[in-house]
């Protein structure tokens, strides 16, 4: 498939309760002082197999959802299993995870949201931009099939990432 930035995805009911289960667990990491992210690696038979979140407040920035499920189907899953399983996430893979995924043979990537509706909306909240450039995933792991964002879960994510953002300082008057 030809990446389209304007492109989104109509998830499957099952789908879109794994996606829900993505924004349950980035709730829970915002509520536990993380950045707002969750993922769930789903068998090629439908089984859920792992979730994760966010867990980089304490420092290593690599401790991303799709890294740890990355890491965990390298060790407990044959190549044949992970490339029939699809990983369900929160937020579009940043370029480390998105190398993590395609190293591991991971199969699919379904998505709520994107990096670039992350960091337009971060822009326009003044917030500090990323020490590593947003990537689409397709740009650093051209063989993965890559589904969203899901314009059903926008808002809701939208709302997420806002409260990671401090309020502006505002002028002295």
């Amino acid at each position: 498939m030809i990446y389209d930035p304007g492109m989104t995805y109509e998830p499957t009911t099952e789908e879109m309760a794994h996606l829900r289960r993505c924004v349950e667990l980035a709730t829970e990491a915002l509520e536990d002082g993380d950045e707002p992210f969750g993922s769930v690696l789903v068998g090629g038979d439908g089984r859920v197999l792992g979730e994760d979140r966010n867990r980089v407040k304490d420092g290593d920035e690599t401790r991303h959802p799709e890294f740890e499920l990355a890491r965990w189907a390298a060790g407990n899953m044959t190549p044949e299993e992970r490339a029939a399983a699809t990983v369900f996430t929160s937020g579009e893979h940043c370029p480390m995870c998105s190398a993590a995924h395609a190293w591991v043979g991971l199969g699919r990537i379904v998505y709520a949201v994107s990096s670039a509706q992350l960091v337009e909306w971060r822009a326009g909240w003044g917030a500090r931009p990323s020490p590593v450039r947003a990537l689409p995933v397709h740009e650093v792991a051209p063989g993965v099939s890559v589904d969203g964002p899901v314009p059903a879960l926008a808002e809701t994510m939208r709302e997420l990432h806002r409260r990671t953002v401090p309020d502006p300082v505002r002028p002295a008057e």
